[in-house]
């Protein structure tokens, strides 16, 4: 199957869900240096593999893949420091760093399918 649209591919569908799982949950945070980075961080995740799609090559396409999981890893760096400091419990840090660890996979995946492995 060949995908038509950014919309239709499901690393870009899990990473919106994560950002919006991020913004809900620090959204409202006090600490706006530490909420605007993770938050950013989050939202690059989605918005580079749209950016990526929609260029002109399948290396370019790639590299924008490999952008995205560094964005989720930046992501998956800053839910480890949320528990302790005490933003958020201990499981809700864990389903978000669960999460996280499936967008990669599924980035990954994509990277794989276009020829492009390290």
């Amino acid at each position: 199957m060949v995908i038509q649209k950014f919309e239709d591919i499901i690393a870009w569908q899990k990473a919106q869900d994560l950002a919006i799982e991020i913004f809900s949950e620090f959204g409202e945070l006090k600490h706006w240096g530490f909420r605007d980075q993770i938050c950013n961080a989050a939202v690059s995740i989605s918005n580079n593999i749209a950016e990526g799609f929609d260029r002109s090559s399948d290396a370019d396409f790639s590299r924008f893949l490999y952008i995205a999981l560094g964005s989720a890893s930046e992501t998956k760096s800053m839910i480890y420091r949320t528990a302790r400091l005490k933003f958020i419990s201990n499981e809700k840090q864990q389903r978000l760093i669960d999460q996280s660890d499936e967008v990669s996979r599924i980035i990954r995946g994509l990277i794989k399918s276009l020829g492009k492995t390290r």
